[in-house]
């Protein structure tokens, strides 16, 4: 069993999920992935602990991941954030299978250790084919989530309505009221 999720926004596609392994907290940058017992919780919330090892083989391949991501995300079709998404990808491939319930696809790593981050990378091809513009960054300014907007017209600004969402609103109520 391992210990509990401390970040503020879980529950995205596996890729923004490990983005937001980096989060802020009172101002103060949090890291999930700085050891190997937040790589065990990371792999536990996205369903990847029985198939992957939570050891430092794994944790080095799912942090070039991350910056690789990250670079992509903040630069939709800059060339080189792409190259260092495709150097991922190349630590796995998908073989086509046949299930009793029907065709299928399994995924195949030279080095398991890879399979995370492939997993993630992959994942963000995913979310490039369905909606690229519904890959979003929180409005919020001390916010450094990502999310994937699955609301109906696409307008979702906040990692978090509760959290950020209510910050700006109060920040804004109190610089009205002081305006007053």
């Amino acid at each position: 069993m391992s210990a509990p999720d401390p970040r503020p926004l879980t529950g995205e596609p596996v890729s923004l999920d490990l983005l937001n392994t980096r989060w802020m907290r009172e101002g103060v940058r949090q890291d999930l992935l700085s050891g190997t017992e937040g790589l065990a919780v990371w792999l536990a919330a996205n369903g990847l602990d029985g198939r992957f090892a939570a050891d430092e083989a794994t944790l080095g391949p799912l942090l070039r991941a991350r910056e690789a991501l990250e670079r992509a995300v903040a630069a939709p079709g800059d060339p080189a954030a792409a190259a260092l998404v495709d150097e991922i990808l190349e630590h796995g491939r998908i073989r086509a299978t046949l299930t009793v319930e029907g065709p299928g696809e399994r995924a195949e790593f030279a080095d398991p250790a890879w399979g995370p981050a492939w997993t993630a990378a992959r994942d963000y091809l995913d979310l490039l084919r369905t909606a690229p513009d519904r890959i979003r960054s929180c409005a919020h300014d001390a916010c450094i989530l990502r999310f994937f907007d699955t609301s109906r017209n696409g307008t979702r600004r906040w990692c978090s309505m509760a959290a950020c969402g209510n910050r700006a609103k109060a920040s804004r109520h109190y610089a009205r009221s002081r305006e007053s």
